[in-house]
């Protein structure tokens, strides 16, 4: 769970520590005092995308970590060598310039490797996951997240992949004969070009070569026999092969004095040989040096074409190459391609026949799983203060297409006798809200993630749908973490932890509070919530026995 969450220069937070516990944890305070700033603290820990407009206005940067403890250990931390025992730090700096630097026990990761983190680690449902009910287009991810099939998902999608890849050869293929002709014609003129050049893997980068060896050669040449003379000397000096070995000589007169100098003198005998060899290797490079005119002419025509070609066919000889290949590969493709069509045909045929058996197997799986998803989602709505909900999983049948031959719309009645509708045309705010919830709360049995986060999805929830929506998420919160943000005291009374978001102003710049409420707290802030501004005996008794004994 997530136990500690430390908050620098966002927003209007300048430093906050903020401390969670185990089970059901609320967040009130008025509106515009800073409770979303925290959530978008905690969405910048889970790799969500971070703007430097968030940073707080006269700070060059935003800082915010979290400590997580009782996380198992998870294939993500091996998978990029980060050490892991039994606390998670993770910690995020947003820069004004736009760069972040994100870290996990103290190893550096980039944003993308925070985000596959943090999926694993938390999630956070907001107002507009209640829209995106609204959205049919979501519907049929929903039921498949709800089934758990992925092995069955993953063959479909590879075997839809195989289709897809044969009706890509079926249509390469199909040309009309004018296209046929047409195409045969040019790339039967492109393979004699290229054939005819007779290139070779990396000839233009050995020509290039040669011609400015070549183009240099006169300056080359001065400088090895400037080098050699310096070895071997001229008529008007010694060079130094002569020098050395007139140091030998003489080293070996001393020798017959003193025997410890022989390891001195065995070295400039090494020298001397090895003087020898340099001087052979430089006059064989000279000679190599020999050019005439008509060598540098041939090797500027044959760049020449192969300049030309480059234009045409590839940015090097062995592009050019592959070119020539694959038209020879395509041109055989063309001649036979009234055999080859038949053959990628059957092909297609097969590949189709073979995702369409498994696309029917994952018909029957959605709709035993659609049957499981209506009861549980009514059984939840019942709890929610909908007794007389009616939610049906709409099939219709698709043409064969990525997620199979199915198409999927939920569709609700919420008062007896009506008729079911999509959920945009019956739903209030309200209830839309009580159907997301329920649906979370279903999907959480095969959500391995133990941290829930609940911003606001209360909106639209007044009285006693209030009360229900309050027990739902003290439900949720049984062996997991939930965290929400609520305006609604029924949910706040219900908590087990209870935190107060205060905006403040100190010397002229506004500041935000965040205070771990005690009993007496708690009352005072459901009061607030029941009544508004003005706190009453009346509804100060009222908050207290909303909490009752429970948190006494």
């Amino acid at each position: 769970m997530l136990t500690l969450l430390h908050i620098e220069n966002i927003a209007v937070i300048e430093a906050a520590d903020i401390s969670f516990d185990r089970g059901f944890n609320v967040l009130t305070g008025e509106t515009g005092a800073g409770k979303s700033i925290i959530i978008d603290a905690i969405s910048a820990i889970l790799g969500e995308r971070a703007y430097r407009e968030m940073i707080r206005t006269g700070a060059d940067r935003a800082f915010v970590s979290a400590v997580f403890d009782g996380i198992p250990v998870l294939d993500w931390f091996s998978a990029y060598q980060i050490p892991y025992e039994d606390e998670l730090l993770i910690q995020r700096e947003v820069f004004l310039d736009g760069r972040n630097l994100c870290r996990v026990n103290g190893r550096g990761v980039t944003v993308g490797q925070l985000r596959a983190l943090g999926r694993l680690l938390m999630t956070i449902h907001g107002q507009h996951d209640s829209q995106q009910l609204f959205d049919e287009q979501t519907h049929l991810g929903l039921l498949d997240a709800f089934a758990g099939d992925e092995a069955l998902l993953t063959e479909y999608s590879a075997a839809w992949e195989r289709v897809k890849a044969c009706k890509a050869d079926m249509d390469r293929l199909s040309m009309d004969e004018s296209e046929k002709a047409r195409r045969q014609e040019m790339l039967q003129y492109q393979i004699k070009e290229l054939e005819k050049a007779g290139l070779r893997p990396g000839e233009d980068e050995a020509l290039e070569q040669r011609q400015r060896l070549l183009m240099n050669g006169e300056k080359l040449s001065a400088a090895v026999n400037d080098a050699i003379t310096s070895l071997n000397g001229d008529e008007d000096g010694q060079g130094a092969s002569e020098l050395l070995d007139e140091a030998r000589s003489r080293l070996a007169a001393a020798l017959r004095l003193d025997e410890s100098l022989s390891g001195i003198h065995d070295r400039l005998q090494e020298l001397s040989f090895s003087l020898a060899d340099l001087t052979e290797e430089l006059r064989d490079y000279r000679d190599r040096l020999g050019y005439s005119e008509e060598e540098i002419d041939e090797i500027g025509a044959r760049l020449d074409l192969i300049h030309k070609l480059k234009r045409k066919y590839g940015s090097s000889c062995t592009e050019m190459l592959d070119f020539l290949n694959n038209a020879k590969t395509e041109l055989d493709d063309i001649i036979f391609a009234d055999e080859k069509l038949k053959q990628a045909e059957t092909a297609y045929q097969k590949a189709l026949d073979f995702a369409q058996a498994i696309a029917l197997r994952l018909r029957t799986a959605r709709k035993e799983a659609a049957a499981r998803l209506e009861q549980r989602v009514c059984e939840e709505l019942t709890e929610l203060n909908m007794p007389k909900v009616q939610f049906v999983c709409a099939f219709s049948e698709l043409p064969l297409g990525p997620e199979g031959m199915d198409g999927l719309r939920f569709l609700m009645s919420a008062n007896l006798g009506e008729a079911v509708k999509p959920l945009a045309k019956v739903a209030s705010g309200g209830e839309l809200a009580r159907i997301m919830l329920a649906m979370k709360h279903v999907m959480a049995a095969n959500d391995q993630v133990s941290t829930m986060i609940f911003d606001e999805v209360d909106a639209g929830v007044s009285g006693r749908a209030a009360q229900k929506v309050a027990e739902k998420l003290r439900k949720v919160a049984e062996g997991r973490q939930v965290l929400c943000v609520t305006h609604l005291p029924q949910i706040a009374a219900l908590a087990e932890h209870h935190l107060l978001i205060q905006k403040k102003e100190r010397q002229g710049r506004t500041y935000t509070d965040v205070t771990a409420l005690d009993r007496a707290g708690r009352i005072d802030e459901l009061a607030r919530l029941i009544g508004g501004a003005e706190i009453t005996e009346i509804t100060r008794k009222s908050a207290a026995e909303m909490l009752g004994g429970i948190h006494s």
